[in-house]
């Protein structure tokens, strides 16, 4: 089949379909703008529709051709990630190119992977659970820390796939989420099935950091696709505000139980699951878990957790031993999740997304984000406000971390693809 054949108005017009519902697929399932228009734009030019348009924002689609009068416009409200369907899209678009498929046999490719199945409920939620419990130690929680979010890793998302996810909206049901889990940890460690409270929060509220439209939102802003990007940075600002806040509600509720609030004095460290080799192993479980939630495909779990664990360490070492900053060790830490990524996206010609999208999670505040809102229910101002600017300042350094190795040139990186 060779690129042009297609003059035909009617053939013209499915070709633009077929862009668009490829389009559409990737959009919902958590890819970014560029990668739209760039498979858009590649399915539609080898079936040879030259007079084309394709805009694309953060929830819509736009496609006309001057050519044929064609025109349709698509609302696209994002449903969840599942990036093995952006995976199956992106070698359908490369199969196309090469001449495998007529536009029938794309359409019906396109219905088989709109139709893929999530991974099962089960692998699911053991991901949660050991996202949890892995995240628990690297913020230095102990075992019996761990052992407490990986229980609490299960109940959130089981909660999150029965009660919030079916029956409530995105802010309600991350407020929900935030103050389920935050008072399971509570009661846990009221009974003693825990020691440090902070870890064991900061472990398990980890499921429903909003990881797709924050990373997403970066990468469209490094493209200079300012609406989407700034749209996408709003959507992932408001999900940590509902998370703060429903943990909030947990010690204020708890509060009005017990007659007292419960006193942190600040991060705790636990001695054994600090060293190295611990959080190596911690790092790499609970970033292949994320790839588990995120719906990536189970022959990238490994290099997924990979490249958190090339993150971490870095950090580890530059905060540890060299004296940096977080946020600075944060910059060169992100810098080095993303060069890897787009190695391993090359390598096995697979979107980098998968692969930074998981493996930014280490580097990702999410203690920021406990400890500010403990600080606010607990009427110390002052530390809130310098938990919340050391959070912002991390989040800072993790966005010019990406946006300096996005823009290196792809053929940087082309020297290493398997041939």
């Amino acid at each position: 089949m060779e690129k042009g054949h297609f003059s035909d108005e009617k053939q013209q017009v499915q070709a633009l379909e077929i862009a668009s519902e490829a389009g559409h697929i990737l959009l919902e399932n958590g890819a970014e703008i560029s990668r739209v228009e760039e498979t858009m734009e590649r399915i539609a030019t080898h079936y040879g529709v030259e007079s084309k348009s394709f805009f694309v924002l953060s929830n819509g689609i736009f496609t006309t051709s001057s050519h044929n009068q064609y025109a349709n416009v698509e609302f696209i409200p994002f449903k969840g990630t599942q990036l093995d369907k952006v995976v199956a899209v992106n070698q359908l678009s490369r199969d196309i190119v090469a001449g495998k498929y007529t536009l029938d046999q794309a359409q019906a490719r396109l219905r088989e992977i709109r139709t893929m199945r999530p991974h099962p409920v089960w692998e699911q939620v053991l991901a949660s659970a050991l996202g949890s419990a892995g995240f628990c130690i690297v913020f230095g929680g102990g075992m019996l820390d761990c052992a407490a979010s990986f229980v609490c890793g299960i109940l959130l998302w089981l909660f999150v796939l029965y009660v919030t996810a079916p029956h409530m909206s995105k802010i309600v049901g991350n407020i929900v989420g935030g103050l389920f889990v935050t008072g399971l940890c509570i009661l846990f460690h009221r009974i003693g099935f825990g020691h440090s409270l902070p870890n064991m929060i900061i472990g398990a509220i980890i499921p429903l950091i909003p990881g797709v439209p924050f990373v997403n939102g970066v990468r469209d802003l490094a493209n200079e696709d300012y609406i989407a990007g700034a749209t996408r940075l709003l959507d992932a600002l408001l999900v940590f505000f509902c998370i703060a806040a429903g943990v909030m509600l947990a010690f204020v509720g708890d509060r009005l139980v017990t007659g007292s609030m419960i006193v942190l004095q600040g991060m705790t460290v636990d001695a054994f699951t600090f060293k190295m080799p611990i959080q190596i192993v911690a790092s790499f479980i609970g970033t292949a878990a994320f790839a588990v939630l995120f719906g990536v495909p189970r022959k990238y779990y490994v290099l997924c957790g990979v490249s958190g664990v090339l993150g971490w360490i870095l950090y580890m070492i530059l905060a540890r031993y060299a004296g940096f900053t977080p946020p600075a060790a944060t910059v060169f830490a992100t810098m080095l999740v993303v060069l890897s990524a787009r190695w391993f996206s090359v390598l096995d010609r697979c979107p980098a997304i998968v692969f930074l999208l998981c493996g930014i999670f280490p580097l990702v505040p999410g203690a920021g984000v406990f400890w500010t809102s403990y600080y606010v229910v607990s009427d110390q101002l002052r530390l809130a406000l310098s938990s919340g600017f050391m959070a912002v300042k991390v989040t800072i350094a993790i966005v010019l971390g990406i946006i300096l190795i996005s823009e290196l040139p792809n053929r940087f990186f082309t020297s290493f693809r398997r041939r």
